[in-house]
């Protein structure tokens, strides 16, 4: 941790009634930053936490908004206690601007912006709902002649140097919490900065229905091995394809341990029509498509009801650390700071050369640990 002065002081912190943080949150970055909020919680109770939520798939475009506006992460953070209220509709022009004139008449006392993608950009952004009061937000080094950026910068009350926040070999989980112990001196261990998620009973009772009448009984001796699949991410380049996914299973298949296992392929709402068609084609029996086209704590109960998550480098993979279901992530060579954080329970597979994306690990090779991975005892 870092030994420099809190860049917001106690005094601020105790005289204020509200905070708000901008983010361009995904459902992986609060896997862990969720740990910070509660941990900023219960250290200034008397402040209520809101955020800002900035889709950067922001669009005119109408047809783009039915899934948008549905995005998984509003369900978690409407379901946090510890959080007061989500600025949840700035994925079109007009939401953008209309969330921009609700936040200025909060006349928030403290905007911090943990923005790190075209942070002056969220510099401004941040003055500009907070004219009057504190506001501190992230700052990456910029070139002398990068003027509009330095004028964004200075708007600010404090930054956040980026870079001294991000060492070599440090876990995003590590990063998070230097800043908010760089922000207002909290001191968040490693125990405090282990993911979690409380599913509500109800999604976990539907999880446990759906497995029944997909005939995958759960649990007990002799009871056949599930097998929880995603292969999809945001990124093309976290990405691995259907066929992989169809090969695994037809390679798993061929060992003892796994001849009788069912599987769960998972799907984004938007991709699930090509999904199916997919399989429909490929006959492969005890295989189900699955997405969370409900709510989000769809997703979290049914990986908890598997025995082993098999995930490209996206919030899944965190998840399962957060049900406690052993995982094998696919992750390329860049952002190790993203692998897991439990690593007892997970084996990351990383893809051989630093150029690759996840759709270059072969399925033989993921099929081939999987099966070390249980006859060692470790999945």
């Amino acid at each position: 941790m870092s030994t420099s002065t809190q860049l917001v002081s106690s005094e601020r912190l105790q005289a204020a009634d509200k905070i708000l943080f901008i983010t361009h949150l995904a459902l992986g970055d609060y896997t862990y930053l969720q740990n910070c909020f509660k941990a900023f919680a219960q250290a200034f109770p008397q402040l209520e936490i809101h955020v800002w939520v900035d889709e950067l798939r922001r669009t005119s475009r109408a047809a783009d908004w039915v899934h948008l506006k549905k995005y998984a992460l509003y369900d978690w953070l409407a379901a946090c206690p510890f959080v007061h209220k989500v600025y949840n509709q700035t994925y079109s022009p007009q939401g953008y601007r209309q969330s921009i004139a609700d936040a200025q008449q909060e006349h928030y006392p403290l905007v911090v912006s943990l923005a790190t993608l075209r942070p002056h950009r969220y510099a401004s952004l941040a003055r500009e709902i907070c004219p009057q009061g504190f506001v501190v937000g992230m700052k990456a080094r910029a070139g002398m002649l990068a003027i509009h950026k330095h004028w964004s910068y200075s708007k600010l009350d404090a930054a956040l140097d980026m870079v001294a926040s991000q060492r070599p070999g440090m876990h995003i989980s590590e990063v998070y919490a230097d800043w908010f112990y760089r922000l207002f001196g909290l001191e968040i261990n490693a125990e405090r900065r282990f993911p979690f998620v409380e599913i509500p009973l109800h999604w976990q009772q539907q999880a446990a229905s759906q497995l029944e009448q997909w005939g995958f009984a759960q649990g007990g001796q002799g009871a056949a091995k599930i097998v929880f699949v995603n292969a999809f991410a945001k990124n093309n380049k976290r990405c691995w394809s259907l066929d992989h996914v169809a090969d695994l299973i037809v390679e798993l298949r061929q060992h003892p341990a796994w001849q009788e296992a069912c599987f769960i392929v998972n799907s984004m709402p938007e991709e699930m029509a090509r999904v199916e068609a997919f399989f429909a084609a490929r006959s492969l029996d005890r295989v189900k498509l699955f997405s969370a086209v409900d709510n989000f704590f769809q997703l979290p109960a049914i990986l908890q009801q598997c025995d082993l998550i098999i995930s490209v480098e996206t919030a899944v993979m965190h998840l399962a650390n957060a049900v406690q279901v052993p995982v094998v992530a696919l992750m390329r060579q860049k952002n190790p700071e993203w692998v897991p954080v439990d690593a007892q329970h997970s084996t990351v597979i990383t893809a051989e050369k630093r150029s690759d994306w996840v759709k270059d690990i072969p399925a033989q090779r993921v099929a081939e640990t999987v099966v070390k991975a249980v006859n060692g005892g470790a999945a």
